[in-house]
């Protein structure tokens, strides 16, 4: 196996750096494709394995709150243990996970088996920009490298609908996860021989108290949410809340005293980097809870197959492709406040259309919702991300991105949670269609409120404080 010393940078041929930006961009590829592609194939496991709402809330939750709960551990993991090594394992994992999805005879083994995925994935994502930066030493090379990798990542989310949607329509909803298996054998056999293997001189030491009580916070407060929808206060509802909470209060005693924190509390001090990080869990709250309802609505409802309906959802994830470059762009001139709050607005506007929307309602009554809900994340998520680094010193870059991101998946693991508990069943067409209404207009209240936060705290300039 190639490796290099700690610290140095290791020597690779241009023939194999590009061979591992392609392969480094597929793995990145394949986790952001299944955090979208699930979601077309959810009414098809709903009729044949009779999850219930909540069985379907867990089958995305599955992969998304491992994901949530154990990236920043992922980059820690790599950092020490060698980036090559984990991400071969991440992939291994992924695979693993997607065959046991594809094979599972029930619901609870089709989320254990999503779990399975969202751990390979929290492996795999950080460690693919780890392996690129890396393979690509020089500073323009390197910025052409993570264009590349970040443009793949963009393309995954409209690729999802669609692929998920020709897959589950020409074959089974089965095909959407086994997919993965033979492009995660092929990625993996070339990543082991063209990887060089590398590691942080200075690394952290892992944090596991801490990665342990969120990881259980967000567990706990998910299944509250999600265990409402059935028995409203039961006792399991409360004991989980009870837990959710006490879980939080460990999570901060043990940051606080924590030599090498997974989370540095000091960071959230900084006012500009909290309302930063929790307008991005606050987009992907909406975001994702939405999605859950809308794919439902579009096919449960609405009776279209599901390739029409991943066709349909392309309006809301094409800007993230077409618009979001040109959105970085303008960051980078004129400083995240402006836009953050634009894309909050603008967002807003768009989810809050459903409100009017019936079982009935035509194409042409729902295409302006996904025009505007899309861009308005096109310009919300660059910027977005440029307020969060520019929160923060200089040398906790690499921190504040991997919270981001964090935050982000953890926002989208709750609305999920929450926005299935408010809709219910679309068996129960008319209080489903109700409850996606209510949830979009929420959705709008929620954005123009952290716009209101942001005008007050996000920074008008990208460059990150000196300390």
């Amino acid at each position: 196996m190639l490796s290099v010393a700690p610290g140095t940078v290791p020597v690779v041929t241009s023939r194999d750096r590009g061979i591992v930006l392609g392969v480094m961009c597929v793995g990145y590829f394949l986790v952001l494709l299944d955090v979208t592609i699930v979601n077309v194939a959810l009414p098809s496991i709903d009729r044949d394995l009779d999850p219930g709402v909540s069985g379907l809330q867990w089958v995305v939750d599955g992969y998304a709150l491992p994901l949530a709960a154990l990236l920043l551990a992922g980059g820690t993991t790599g950092d020490r243990r060698g980036h090559k090594q984990v991400a071969l394992l991440g992939l291994a994992v992924f695979g693993v996970g997607s065959l046991a999805c594809g094979l599972a005879p029930g619901t609870v083994a089709l989320v254990a088996s999503r779990a399975v995925q969202g751990v390979g994935a929290a492996m795999l994502l950080p460690t693919t920009l780890a392996v690129i930066g890396r393979a690509f030493p020089g500073r323009a090379e390197q910025a052409r490298a993570i264009g590349i990798w970040a443009a793949v990542g963009s393309a995954a989310l409209p690729a999802g609908p669609l692929v998920g949607g020709a897959l589950v329509e020409w074959l089974d909803w089965r095909a959407v996860f086994l997919v993965n298996v033979p492009i995660v054998i092929v990625a993996g056999v070339v990543a082991h021989r063209t990887v060089v293997e590398s590691r942080d001189r200075s690394t952290r030491p892992l944090d596991v108290p801490g990665v342990l009580s969120g990881a259980g916070f967000l567990a706990a407060s998910t299944a509250a949410v999600i265990g409402s929808e059935r028995g409203g206060l039961s006792p399991l509802v409360t004991a989980m809340a009870a837990l959710s909470l006490g879980l939080l209060v460990c999570f901060v005693l043990v940051e606080g005293r924590a030599a090498d924190p997974v989370l540095p509390l000091g960071l959230l001090r900084r006012p500009a980097f909290t309302v930063a990080n929790a307008t991005a869990g606050v987009m992907n709250f909406g975001t994702l809870g939405l999605l859950f309802l809308l794919t439902q609505y579009l096919q449960s409802v609405q009776g279209r197959p599901p390739l029409q309906s991943g066709v349909a959802l392309l309006p809301l994830f094409l800007p993230l492709t077409l618009v979001a470059p040109y959105a970085g762009r303008v960051v980078a001139r004129v400083g995240p406040r402006g836009p953050v709050v634009a894309g909050l607005i603008t967002a807003a506007v768009g989810v809050s259309l459903f409100g009017g929307l019936g079982s009935d309602s035509s194409y042409a009554r729902l295409l302006p919702v996904l025009v505007l809900w899309g861009v308005g994340l096109a310009v919300l998520t660059p910027a977005i991300v440029a307020a969060a680094l520019a929160a923060v010193p200089g040398d906790a870059v690499g921190l504040a991105s991997g919270v981001n991101n964090t935050a982000r998946q953890a926002g989208g693991v709750l609305g999920i949670a929450l926005y299935g508990v408010v809709a219910g069943s679309p068996d129960q067409v008319h209080e489903f269609v109700r409850g996606l209404g209510r949830t979009g207009l929420g959705t709008a209240v929620l954005f123009l409120l952290v716009a209101g936060l942001c005008l007050s705290f996000v920074p008008r300039q990208v460059s990150p404080p000196d300390s």
